[in-house]
């Protein structure tokens, strides 16, 4: 279950106070990489954003840092926590995520998706994990990350497709000498959620500096936290209305009898006279905090062999098991016929089954059997006899017995880089290197009821075997060997520690990818300048071949729809792949120099073009191009306005491109369908009964359970890469009459035609139920649902209930623009050394339109908003400042983290916004 909690009065302010780090010996020598830091004479540093490697060339675009300081003293242990503080980052799956959490952590800039943001080591593209082609952030090795750059707007010509919303860049220390051992451990106010976090780092410069190597391991465990053990959590609360929530999928079980879904009393044995009933609180069971353990190696060198010719290499390896502890599987609005004889079904609910249900569907009419013959088929023991009935029901049954659902990823990566750079002239520079790395990630599931093997144990009368040629699923399952019957009718615990072996088996899913790649660059100056500058013409010009691969892997179990009860959808065999070759060139031109109004005048461009090979396509190639234009001017040594306009590009994933369509989940709280609606409005009426809902279940189609609806959608081989246009601008002040204060402020637009996407929820309500008085029960929108065929609703039996129907299409719009602040200032203060640095973000809008071309398609702002039609939560305004002392080898340090509150959005408002 999604597990919802209250946002509407979330957040004000949070402080992290009373940091407390004390420096360890000088053992460890690390010389700067910043970009705007100062480097020793012939040093290449990494400049975030550009291929031409140059420590005088100006930054045009707005990139945030977080040095290995800022790491320290916030004690992060995983580097999804290192950005999950930046503003402008908005949260994604990481430690924080139960429900929905695959093994891995991701990065969303922007809340444009974390497919459309590049996670890069060293400028460098590392293997990624998952279908998605995303990097899992728990890879990055962080004990030797010197700094990390955050970079705003489209990269796609300097880092290739995917940088639609920027890109992530983590930078390593180059000349680590010496030996670190670093030990951290975290533990909550309460005593749990105990992190625990060990690294020892070892490095050594040779031959008289002509070489380096370093090498790290490390080791990072953490215990879960969960929700029951908080008083705020142990409740599931309704996110819009405050009230207390739950799931439809109940312990006592719910059985469709009827004109409604009904509870039964295991203590008086018989179903409630209403569809009242007691909601599942599932809070207790979920976890605020994932266990994650993981062990990491990384190992780099580099060794100059002749003057200005050097060789490079690195390596890292990583194996982390992510475990997600979920509440009980069970059946789920699932149908399933049971004999009148069940062993365990009490005289009274029988009665009332018998009174109810239809024995003769060939008949029309609701043909229920009289009390007579109710209590003949009572003793009736095997189908032969002629008194035998069976009758169906939809069940909604917690099986609590077999305990909470538990999911372990287990992820393996090994990733590798050599290459070879050196000069070409005093001026002019080479660097080629080659990649290939490869991820392997295996969830096991375990505690997941089987519906086959449950349907078959309901088919029973007695409580020793089951019936041969079930109804249920056919005499493949019900003559298995071990077959239980099964008591679905009692409290908790009815079903027994025997039977639970026979309704649970574990099961496995093997996502595995690769990444090979070679790239080559030229880069340098031309030896000549503009007429009114001093420094010459850079460039960079080059090529690239990246070659991805993923296949996902899935037991028979996986594969089955709705077979793993409350696993959501199916997971199919998956195989896919493409190519892309590119040749890229970047240009920067300083116009103007040491002029007056003009201290630095500078111009910047780049291109890059790709060609795609896509593997088994109908059409395997497109092609694409992307720009870049850049722009610096300082009138004067303290001031500097800059700006840029980027046309980036996001080809679609092996996932988006390959996987099959299936029927999963989605969140979806109300059905138009549901409740007494259609009964007094005949059009809503004919729509349901189009939908696929039978003319019996109208009046008493419930809600989704837990507000998640059955959803079938899947690749396209047909969509095509979607493009952006991304403009900057802002001024960076840096005053010399107030020494060690620097202040930046950008503003930045990012817009995102053609994205691949689905339509959300609400369009899909809307699309269909917007204007009821209006709608076509034969029309396009309304066939975007079917429904169970017994029950009439949009949940219940993946196999037999699609739902809703979204298509991936190239038709949606994203669109988001905000500013940017940041403040640092550093100061002798006399008896300490004082620094201070803020760092904000406002966003004005962030848009989703998911389709540009439907008049019901909502242009929809979840600024300030969530709920299920928002993919991320974006708060207007949020901000971090951190104040530090520094005492000698002492520092004492306070972050104090602002976010906006948010609001719930909700269908009601979509429909009209």
């Amino acid at each position: 279950m999604v597990t919802n909690s209250v946002r509407r009065n979330l957040l004000a302010s949070t402080i992290i106070a009373g940091t407390l780090a004390m420096s360890a010996p000088a053992i460890a020598q690390t010389a700067p990489a910043s970009a705007d830091a100062a480097t020793t004479e012939g040093e290449t540093i990494v400049v975030t954003g550009s291929l031409i490697s140059n420590p005088n060339i100006a930054q045009s675009t707005p990139v945030l840092v977080t040095t290995a300081e800022d790491i320290a003293l916030r004690q992060n242990n995983v580097a999804e926590e290192v950005l999950r503080d930046i503003p402008g980052i908005v949260p994604n799956v990481g430690s924080a995520v139960n429900n929905g959490n695959g093994g891995a952590s991701y990065v969303d800039l922007r809340g444009l998706g974390s497919n459309r943001n590049i996670v890069l080591l060293d400028g460098n593209r590392i293997a990624p994990s998952g279908l998605v082609g995303r990097v899992d952030l728990n890879n990055i090795p962080l004990a030797l990350v010197d700094r990390v750059d955050a970079l705003t707007g489209g990269a796609s010509t300097t880092y290739g497709a995917d940088a639609i919303s920027g890109v992530v860049n983590f930078i390593t220390k180059r000349d680590f000498a010496g030996a670190e051992i670093s030990v951290g451990e975290k533990i909550s106010e309460k005593g749990d959620g105990n992190y625990l976090r060990a690294d020892l780092t070892i490095g050594a410069n040779f031959d008289d500096g002509r070489g380096n190597a370093v090498f790290s391991v490390g080791y990072q465990e953490s215990d879960p936290v969960y929700q029951g053990d908080r008083d705020f959590s142990v409740n599931n609360v309704d996110s819009f209305s405050g009230t207390f929530g739950g799931s439809g999928t109940t312990v006592p079980a719910r059985f469709s009898v009827g004109n409604a879904n009904r509870q039964i009393n295991p203590t008086t044995g018989l179903l409630a006279t209403t569809g009242a009933f007691t909601a599942f609180n599932f809070n207790p069971y979920n976890i605020f905090q994932t266990p994650f353990r993981r062990y990491n190696m990384y190992g780099a060198a580099h060794y100059e062999v002749a003057d200005g010719i050097e060789v490079y290499a690195r390596g890292l390896f990583s194996k982390n098991t992510v475990s997600t502890i979920i509440a009980p599987s069970g059946l789920f609005a699932t149908s399933v016929t049971i004999p009148v004889s069940n062993p365990y079904l009490s005289l009274g609910a029988a009665q009332q089954f018998c009174a109810a249900n239809d024995f003769n569907p060939n008949i029309a009419g609701i043909q229920t059997i009289t009390p007579a013959e109710c209590a003949a088929a009572r003793t009736a023991l095997t189908p032969a006899d002629p008194n035998f009935r069976a009758f169906t029901t939809t069940v909604r049954r917690r099986t609590t017995e077999a305990g909470p659902r538990l999911s372990d990823f287990t992820t393996t990566i090994f990733d590798y880089r050599a290459g070879l750079r050196g000069d070409i002239t005093d001026t002019v520079h080479f660097d080629l290197s080659g990649a290939y790395g490869e991820s392997e990630n295996i969830q096991n599931q375990q505690n997941y009821i089987l519906t086959s093997r449950a349907r078959a144990s309901a088919y029973a009368t007695n409580t020793t075997s089951c019936l041969p040629n079930s109804p249920n699923g056919g005499a493949s399952i019900t003559a298995a060997t071990g077959c239980v019957p099964v008591n679905f009718f009692g409290a908790a615990n009815s079903i027994t520690a025997a039977q639970i072996p026979y309704l649970t088996a574990n099961s496995t899913v093997a996502i595995r990818t690769s990444l090979a790649q070679v790239r080559g660059v030229i880069s340098g100056d031309f030896g000549v300048a503009s007429p009114a500058a001093s420094d010459a013409v850079n460039f960079a010009v080059g090529g690239e071949y990246r070659k991805y691969g993923a296949s996902q892997r899935s037991d028979a179990l996986a594969q089955t729809p709705n077979e793993l009860g409350g696993a959501g959808g199916a997971a199919p065999d998956i195989t896919g792949g493409y190519s892309v070759y590119e040749a890229f060139g970047e240009l920067v031109v300083p116009l103007v120099q040491d002029k007056p109004f003009f201290e630095d005048l500078t111009v910047k461009g780049g291109i890059r073009y790709s060609s795609y090979k896509v593997e088994a396509q109908t059409k395997p190639k497109f092609n694409t191009t992307t720009y870049k234009g850049e722009v610096a001017w300082s009138p004067v040594r303290d001031i500097k306005f800059r700006g840029g306009y980027s046309r980036a590009v996001r080809a679609p994933n092996i996932g988006e491109l390959f996987s099959p369509v299936i029927t999963g989940l989605t969140n979806l709280a109300t059905d138009p369908c549901a409740g007494a609606a259609p009964t007094t409005n005949a059009n809503l009426r004919a729509i349901c009964i189009a939908q696929g809902a039978p003319a019996a279940a109208i009046g008493i189609i419930s809600n989704p359970t837990a507000g998640q609806a059955n959803n079938t959608s899947g690749g396209n081989p047909n969509v095509k890469p979607e493009t952006s246009d991304s403009f900057t601008g802002g001024v960076v002040l840096t005053p010399s009459y107030v020494p060690g204060l620097s202040l930046t402020v950008d503003y930045y637009r990012i817009k995102v035609k053609g994205a691949i996407t689905t339509p959300t929820p609400a369009d899909v309500v809307q699309a269909c139920f917007g204007n009821i008085t209006a709608a076509s029960a034969t029309s396009a929108a309304c066939a975007a649902f079917r429904r169970d065929p017994v029950a009439g609703g949009l949940d219940g039996s993946v196999d037999t209930t699609p739902g809703l129907i979204t298509q991936l299409t190239n038709a949606g719009l994203l669109k988001t623009d905000g500013i940017d602040l940041a403040l640092n200032y550093r100061r002798d203060i006399g008896f300490a050394k004082l620094a201070l640095s803020f760092t904000g973000n406002y966003t004005f809008h962030s848009n989703f339109k998911a389709n540009q071309a439907l008049a019901t398609s909502v242009d929809r702002d979840c600024t300030g908003y969530f709920s299920a039609n928002c993919a991320s939560i974006q708060p207007k305004f949020q901000w971090t400042q951190r104040t530090t002392l520094s005492f000698g080898d002492i520092d004492l340090s306070v972050l104090w983290r602002h976010i906006d509150k948010v609001r719930y959005e909700g269908q009601a408002s979509d429909a009209v916004a």
